[in-house]
């Protein structure tokens, strides 16, 4: 703006008539000797003081001499005057005049640097970049703003005290301007701030519109067609290419990301390649090698839902994140979860928050209560589709579209997961085949599940990344110990299944519902081996599979315990999410939750009431039809796993 010596203020822009008074300019500090005129006046500070005249400071960068024949007075360091440029030497240096006039009026020069993009910087040049701040972290030492443009990211150090914050009114996602000295640190570019200039108005606004126009260009995913050719999947493949879009420019913005998902073999089918696709990308865009580690992370949930208890220490992790690294609350990931109303009261809690949250899963959704609370919502069952589809195979196709150099190194997991999650899609065959190709056959794939679901097992909370891309091949460097792993982890959960067996089946009890169904029972609580493979989920599974294939007739079999019961069904048509909410409501002070897909599920209650909610609970599978075509041998044996 515009100031005349008695304070008043008007436009930032010199007078064309109002005002006749002589234009005294206020540079920014970052200007450069381009800003500058001859004959022009500046207000000027004394840096030094010499026996043939003054040394002053017009800018940061812009010094000259008042030379003693032009001084009407004595002058100190620090004290401030006018001036004109009265002339530049064949050497460059400045010599300035005494400008004495007592009115005048006041002009505020910006200094609108040429900018360079970021992905053009080289180490030992002087450059100015311009985009959003993406993480600001205070360390012992400067302040780290990592700053975004269109082409890339860079971290930009200011230093102001050794451990006090630079800039301190600079916050994430404000649009800046940085200039400075580039120079190579730990591996990527930083710039070494010289001047940092927080831009406003339609500076801002212009900047905001470029970078957005260019984030949206850039997070475009490629044009890949599907690994094999399957009607089923069509649909769903632009909701997939959506989501691809969602991660990609969530990378380019600097937000942190956090896939939750199911602790099953599905669900780490679905999450491995996912996490590997977008560290790949990350390292296409950061010019820093340790950015995906603390970009990405991945995160199991034992329930095949979003429990309370995850979205709390999600949260507290992420505020702690935001306070100690100065960075965004994270985007999250839901797969081979998410999609139910059990998930809401999780979804309700972030909603206080800045967390972007996308679902990708096959589980039975209730859209209705979740996707007002969702950015992003893939599951077959929004296109007339069902579990057939799951969310590994989804989710290999959705890893291929954030980064198609993983394709040769994940082929192989459609078929794993489908496996997995006993998925009876036509499509299985077209997977297997294509597993063939990159040496797993039907059997190998059989037992690369189990050894995955074992080491799930294991891991329980943990990522546990490295032995997991090991046992699934994804990302791993070494073939001769993934085989060895794979042998040595299938064994040992064909050891433990089959003791289970032997100390389950005995017990078992049988009965005949009206509609003709076999229904088993067992209390897993006094049966089982407990806290070890397999879990009841799992145990459940393997002993409905035994009794399938004996009376090859419809088949349900409940497996329990004091508070929970794991439910599985073959050719009766149930609906497991509508009975959670039917026994919610009749069974009072049941406390009845849960649900999982059509005919595979669990379901939790007030210890008390366990004999009310599962005679009510057989009731209900007494009066469902009978449907060949409804197997729960298309979904796992862990999608409704319980560690108890």
């Amino acid at each position: 703006m515009t100031t005349d010596s008695a304070g008043d203020s008007g436009d930032s822009r010199p007078n064309s008539g109002a005002d006749s008074r002589p234009i005294v300019y206020d540079l920014a500090p970052n200007c450069t000797r381009e800003d500058i005129e001859h004959d022009a006046n500046y207000h000027a500070v004394v840096n030094g003081v010499v026996e043939y005249g003054i040394f002053i400071d017009i800018a940061d960068d812009i010094s000259g001499l008042v030379h003693d024949s032009n001084l009407d007075r004595s002058y100190e360091v620090g004290d401030r005057l006018t001036v004109t440029l009265e002339s530049v030497r064949d050497n460059g240096d400045l010599a300035f005049d005494v400008f004495n006039e007592s009115s005048y009026q006041t002009v505020v020069v910006e200094h609108d640097p040429e900018l360079t993009a970021i992905e053009e910087l080289e180490p030992g040049i002087d450059a100015y970049v311009a985009g959003k701040v993406t993480k600001i972290k205070q360390t012992g030492g400067p302040t780290i703003f990592r700053v975004a443009d269109e082409t890339g990211i860079v971290a930009t150090a200011a230093f102001q005290e050794a451990g006090v914050r630079a800039f301190p009114t600079v916050e994430l996602d404000d649009i800046v301007r940085v200039g400075g000295a580039v120079e190579p640190h730990n591996g990527s570019l930083q710039i070494e701030v010289e001047s940092l200039t927080q831009l406003d108005g339609a500076d801002a606004e212009e900047t905001r519109a470029r970078l957005d126009t260019a984030f949206t260009r850039r997070a475009a995913p490629p044009d890949i067609s599907p690994l094999i050719e399957w009607d089923a999947l069509e649909p769903l493949i632009d909701d997939l290419r959506d989501v691809a879009q969602l991660l990609r420019r969530t990378v380019l913005e600097g937000r942190p990301i956090r896939i939750r998902h199911h602790a099953d073999g599905d669900g780490m089918c679905a999450s491995v390649p996912v996490q590997l696709a977008l560290e790949r990308y990350i390292r296409d865009v950061y010019d820093d090698d340790d950015a995906a580690r603390h970009l990405v992370k991945r995160l199991p949930s034992k329930a095949p839902f979003y429990e309370m208890e995850d979205v709390t220490r999600d949260l507290n992790f992420a505020l702690e994140g935001r306070s100690r690294h100065g960075q965004r609350l994270p985007f999250l990931l839901m797969l081979d979860n998410g999609s139910t109303e059990e998930d809401v009261p999780a979804y309700e809690n972030l909603a206080h928050y800045d967390v972007p949250t996308a679902v990708i899963d096959h589980h039975h959704p209730d859209p209705s209560a979740v996707d007002p609370l969702l950015d992003a919502h893939v599951n077959p069952y929004l296109h007339d589709e069902d579990y057939r589809i799951t969310t590994g195979m989804l989710c290999v196709e959705l890893a291929r579209m954030i980064d198609p150099s993983v394709t040769d190194e994940i082929q192989h997991v459609p078929a794993v997961a489908g496996l997995a999650d006993r998925s009876k899609a036509d499509a299985m065959a077209s997977y297997i085949e294509l597993a063939t190709t990159v040496g797993y056959d039907h059997d190998r794939l059989l037992e690369l599940g189990e050894a995955l679901d074992y080491a799930a097992h294991w891991l329980r909370y943990s990522d546990g990344q490295s032995i997991v891309n090991d046992v699934l091949n994804v990302g791993c460097s070494d073939e001769s110990r993934h085989a060895e792993l794979v042998d040595f982890l299938s064994s040992r959960a064909e050891r433990d299944v089959e003791r289970q067996l032997n100390a389950t089946v005995p017990h078992l009890t049988h009965d005949r519902l009206e509609s003709g169904a076999h229904l088993y029972q067992i209390d897993l609580d006094e049966w089982a081996h407990r806290f070890t493979y397999p879990a009841p989920g799992k145990t459940t599974g393997k002993l409905h599979d035994r009794q399938v294939k004996e009376h090859g007739e419809p088949v349900i079999t409940i497996g329990y315990g004091p508070d929970f019961a794991v439910l599985r069904s073959d050719g009766v048509r149930l609906d497991i999410p509508r009975m959670v909410t039917e026994l919610n409501e009749e069974v009072i002070g049941g406390g009845v939750s849960g649900g999982g897909h059509l005919v595979v599920g669990s379901i939790k209650f007030v210890e008390g009431m366990r004999e009310a909610v599962l005679d009510s609970l057989v009731t209900k599978m007494g009066d469902a039809e009978l449907d060949a075509t409804l197997s729960s041998h298309a979904v796992a044996d862990g999608a409704s796993q319980i560690d108890n």
